[in-house]
């Protein structure tokens, strides 16, 4: 019997709508690539896969290197093999507890050790009790220093409508910490100004040490002699991509101040360069930051030699930025003024990954194979979500400069 054209139409419906969810079972699922910091978005193509070397066994740095030898570092000797150098932190009363475990950590793993003062920064006095309970975690010599007011407020070029108008836009783009204007402060202040301080006039060499941050390995030879023997000016762990939405004008500002002979012929024939300005790992990056890579060692840990930021070439370089206003109209970090000044005037052979040293600022990692770590997953870059491995720019900086 011949089926009435009513129910052929329907059959032919129920026919397509079975090959559609069959289809639609079958197909390859939808890729969905995740925002980095300050939303922009790239393809899976934009990254080669690498292999972190920190998977591979690694001990400690080349010798020579200073090792404890009955009470060469005693907190007490006064002809310790100790040189001019201090572990120096800028933080609030209220950050107590979160400085403690960082000390606890640190004094664990290298300091209980070496005993390398201990040199404490605020804007405010510290507290008794901030005295008393950081006093308590090291043998060490502790120093409470304040910040001095022309060096914490915001200098008078400063149009503060105009920092308010920009912190909006900021946060349009969701650049973090646009509307806090300490925040702004502190970039300015750890950029140019923490190593005028006069309670910093007697060390050459620093180690910067944050709350809530932590150390995995133990550290059994003087950092601050491997920098001075080996002729290091700057050692990192971690070695990030920025947002590029907080600093679109920090590469033109740079390229401005090159501009003139004089600052031209400030940068070191020896300079990282390519790596600054690398555009085929992460080039929506270089394209919102103007030409800058945006990678940076993240500054929250830093061992370092003040000798680089007291030189002629950074203070013209900082002088030249801090003008520019670039701290309270953008976001511009300490992390990468830093970079890149290390990267246009200083020998690239002098900056140094620290490899060896576990160390953990929440979300990211260095966690090196070694029998001297524990508590971190070896290799491990982030333990948060994976789209963030993307933000590291070590590839880079292996690529352009090794892993010296």
């Amino acid at each position: 019997m011949a089926l009435s054209r009513p129910v052929r139409v329907l059959g032919a419906v129920a026919v397509l709508l079975f090959i559609f969810t069959v289809a639609q079972i079958f197909r390859s699922p939808v890729r969905i690539t995740p925002p980095t910091f300050g939303g922009v978005k790239e393809k899976p193509q934009d990254q080669e896969p690498w292999r972190d070397p920190n998977l591979d066994p690694f001990g400690e740095p080349p010798e020579p290197l200073w090792r404890v030898d009955g009470d060469n570092y005693s907190p007490n000797n006064p002809n310790s093999d100790r040189i001019n150098a201090t572990i120096l932190s800028l933080v609030r009363n209220s950050e107590l507890d979160d400085l403690l475990q960082s000390m606890r950590d640190l004094e664990r793993t290298f300091n209980s050790k070496f005993n390398y003062p201990w040199t404490f920064f605020n804007d405010e006095p510290f507290s008794e009790e901030f005295k008393r309970r950081t006093s308590a975690e090291t043998a060490a010599q502790v120093r409470y220093e304040l910040i001095p007011k022309e060096h914490w407020e915001v200098p008078s070029w400063i149009n503060m409508d105009l920092f308010e108008e920009s912190a909006n836009l900021l946060q349009e783009q969701d650049v973090q910490y646009a509307h806090m204007l300490s925040y702004h402060q502190m970039c300015r202040w750890n950029s140019g100004l923490f190593y005028k301080h006069p309670a910093l006039a007697e060390y050459r060499y620093y180690w910067r040490v944050e709350p809530k941050v932590h150390f995995f390995c133990d550290i059994d030879y003087d950092v601050f002699h491997f920098m001075q023997d080996h002729n290091k000016t700057y050692g990192f762990t971690i070695n990030l991509y920025d947002s590029p939405e907080s600093l679109p004008s920090l590469w033109p500002e740079t390229l401005k101040f090159l501009s003139s002979d004089a600052n031209n012929k400030l940068l070191h024939s020896e300079n990282a360069m390519p790596w600054l300005q690398d555009k085929d790992r992460r080039p929506k990056h270089n394209e919102k930051a103007n030409g800058y890579s945006t990678c940076h060692f993240w500054s929250n840990f830093e061992i370092a030699d003040m000798e680089f930021w007291r030189s002629e070439p950074y203070e013209r370089y900082f002088e030249h930025l801090d003008r520019a206003g670039g701290f309270f109209y953008e976001r511009w970090g300490d992390a990468p003024v830093h970079s890149i000044a290390l990267g246009m005037f200083e020998d690239r052979s002098k900056i140094h990954w620290f490899r060896d040293i576990g160390y953990q600022h929440i979300p990211f990692f260095n966690c090196p194979n070694s029998p001297k770590c524990k508590g971190c997953v070896t290799g491990r870059f982030t333990d948060g979500e994976a789209w963030l491995n993307k933000e590291d720019c070590r590839p880079n900086w292996f690529k352009f400069v090794g892993m010296g």
